[in-house]
């Protein structure tokens, strides 16, 4: 129970800096990071550690890929890591999955609602069109006319609170 309320405090924290200052700050992780270690230490012993550490890098890996690409910050990177230590490889993973459907959809809704979102997906739609009846519509859409940032820390927060409803303690 410490630690689910430990986890949720440390992500509320991380989803109200991400969305005020797009930046999830590493004197909230590491601290939780050491916090997780030492309570599964201390409660479990060597074995539940050395778990809480591999399910740490378990939560580091799954986002490294997208981070090297620069789809991703640092810091979604070291929250994701944070989660695995807390609760567990299974956790991590299932919150991956949730985190990705809850990212896609608010990259979607900055996609729509950023200036000139209806017009770049009317033309996505006629280009998707042209291409089933065998026509090829330039799309001619500038490709900074998709950049939009993302708080995905909220992503990530919004995927433990999902797994949580669907039973994952």
């Amino acid at each position: 129970m410490f630690l689910n309320i430990s986890l949720f405090v440390i992500l509320v924290i991380c989803v109200i800096t991400d969305l005020h200052n797009r930046k999830i700050y590493n004197a909230v992780i590491f601290p939780g990071i050491l916090l997780a270690l030492v309570t599964h230490l201390i409660t479990g012993g060597i074995q539940p550690f050395l778990y809480s550490v591999l399910s740490c890098f378990v939560g580091l890996f799954i986002l490294l890929l997208p981070y090297f690409m620069g789809g991703m910050g640092a810091g979604d990177v070291k929250l994701l890591a944070l989660i695995g230590a807390f609760k567990g490889i299974s956790f991590v993973v299932y919150t991956a999955i949730y985190m990705g459907i809850i990212g896609g959809l608010l990259s979607l809704f900055v996609l729509l609602f950023k200036k000139g979102g209806k017009q770049k997906i009317k033309l996505i739609f006629y280009f998707l069109y042209g291409l089933k009846s065998g026509i090829r519509i330039p799309l001619n859409i500038q490709k900074q006319s998709f950049s939009g940032t993302v708080p995905y820390g909220v992503a990530i927060a919004g995927g433990v609170v999902w797994n949580w409803i669907n039973g994952g303690i």
